[in-house]
């Protein structure tokens, strides 16, 4: 609750801001030129780093792990490696750099949206070694949802458009790998062999509570958004786009009424979608051309308002 009202009072003072001074910076980011509309470029609260990024976390394998079943991790396969970062932690850092399989990650939970995205790190252009970029959180927010931001160009980045929308890096696009949201104990059994994050972070967080109480539940926004409203704004969605052409959510009220599992084509590719009301979990079969992203329901449709969406009495 404590940290709730923080967040508050510090995004009210953002917003304060003297007009000229809120265009041209906020929390040391230059905001112009940007692809977004700079009036919707928020203070979250928490100063650029003040919510503290992992980086190469330390990690321990399944078989030694003490984390209960229940937990809820987003886990990813790269290479021959399968990895989990608990919810329980993204929560508290929202950003992790890392490395699985041999492949550069850049792991990103956004409390706000309900998005966990992982995306395949970028090479820095004038790195000449080819080195990986590095990422952080701004505390910056557009449309509710995380702005990161790169260590070596400082331009800000969309984790939901996945995008940089300011910068040197303006206009250039992350690739968004494939992950899955679900309990600890199903990703185990699915990858007996995986790694997942130690609560060995370096920092005293309280890991076993989250700092936003009771938002996942409640209809209230900590931000204003505008979004179509034919759902609760916390309705766990899946979105489907392929890049520049289509974009689908399916809102889990309208899976379930479907009898959770429906199948049809997207942009001229199979998909098929299923959800488990009792566990909350999304299972996604589409090619690779689509793109999958679990999502809340307003947020989906903030940032694709122009999204179809699947009915169940449509079908």
């Amino acid at each position: 609750m404590r940290l709730r009202q923080v967040l508050l009072i510090l995004a009210a003072l953002g917003m304060a801001l003297p007009s000229g001074a809120a265009k041209s910076r906020r929390n040391g980011f230059l905001l112009e030129p940007s692809a977004v509309p700079v009036d919707e470029i928020l203070a979250g609260g928490p100063p650029r780093d003040g919510i503290p990024a992992l980086t190469d976390p330390d990690v321990v394998a399944a078989s030694k792990a003490s984390w209960q079943d229940d937990e809820v991790v987003l886990g990813v396969e790269a290479g021959a490696e399968a990895r989990a970062y608990p919810l329980s932690i993204l929560v508290w850092h929202e950003i992790v750099n890392d490395t699985v399989g041999g492949k550069p990650l850049l792991v990103s939970y956004c409390p706000l949206c309900g998005t966990g995205m992982v995306f395949e790190r970028p090479i820095h252009r004038e790195d000449a070694r080819g080195k990986p970029m590095t990422f952080g959180v701004s505390g910056l927010l557009y449309r509710s949802g995380l702005l990161l931001y790169d260590r070596e160009t400082e331009s800000l980045w969309s984790q939901i458009s996945s995008q940089a929308v300011t910068g040197p890096s303006m206009g250039r696009r992350l690739t968004l790998l494939r992950s899955r949201m679900m309990s600890w104990g199903d990703w185990r059994a699915l990858h007996p062999s995986s790694e997942i994050l130690s609560r060995n972070t370096g920092y005293d967080h309280p890991y076993g509570r989250g700092p936003y109480g009771e938002y996942a539940k409640s209809k209230r926004l900590l931000f204003p958004v505008m979004y179509d409203r034919s759902y609760h704004p916390k309705m766990p969605t899946v979105g489907l786009r392929v890049a520049g052409t289509a974009a689908r959510a399916y809102p889990a009220a309208e899976l379930i009424a479907a009898g959770g599992d429906v199948r049809e084509q997207f942009a001229g590719h199979p998909v098929r979608i299923r959800f488990d009301p009792d566990q909350e979990v999304f299972d996604v079969e589409a090619p690779n051309e689509v793109e999958i992203v679990e999502a809340y329901w307003f947020a989906w449709v903030a940032f694709h308002p122009e999204t179809t969406v699947f009915r169940a009495a449509e079908r």
